[in-house]
């Protein structure tokens, strides 16, 4: 089974990562969709929220399983038995950071980074900017999944 985790603090997920899974399950048998947790960032959003956010958006896709973790993303697929980690590069930035990170993690594993474009569509959106949008009380239904809007 070729399995592969895509980490993320998802705060909130948003269209691109939704792209992002749903072209990721092509390639692969599973995607796991591992939320970091990081006692050091302040989120808008409560774990469990962004855990329910993405397990509603692809509660038909049997493929998608929804985690969360801490520490290395590595030791977490080794854990899990993920062969590949599954990343969405949205700009040359994206790209270099990313580049980064993946070589460091081969380096210290025989964990494969994949990286998959994101969509034209999606490529302007990031969660900092459906954050600020939602704390200014703008219209962000077309940033994430229905799932994400706020009840």
């Amino acid at each position: 089974m070729k399995r592969a985790l895509f980490p993320g603090s998802f705060d909130p997920i948003t269209l691109g990562h939704y792209d992002i899974i749903q072209r990721g399950l092509k390639l692969f048998d599973e995607v796991i969709v591992a939320i970091g947790i990081n006692a050091e960032k302040k989120y808008m959003f409560s774990l469990e929220q962004r855990k329910q956010f993405i397990e509603a958006a692809f509660k038909d896709e049997p493929k998608v399983k929804v985690v969360t973790y801490k520490g290395l993303t590595i030791d977490f697929c080794r854990e899990i038995n993920a062969e590949f980690i599954l990343r969405g590069l949205r700009n040359p930035a994206d790209f270099e950071f990313e580049k980064a990170i993946a070589h460091t993690n081969r380096k210290l594993s025989n964990i494969e980074t994949v990286f998959l474009l994101t969509a034209a569509n999606t490529s302007y959106i990031s969660s900092s900017i459906v954050r600020d949008v939602i704390r200014n009380g703008g219209d962000y239904s077309v940033l994430v999944p229905s799932s994400v809007f706020i009840k």
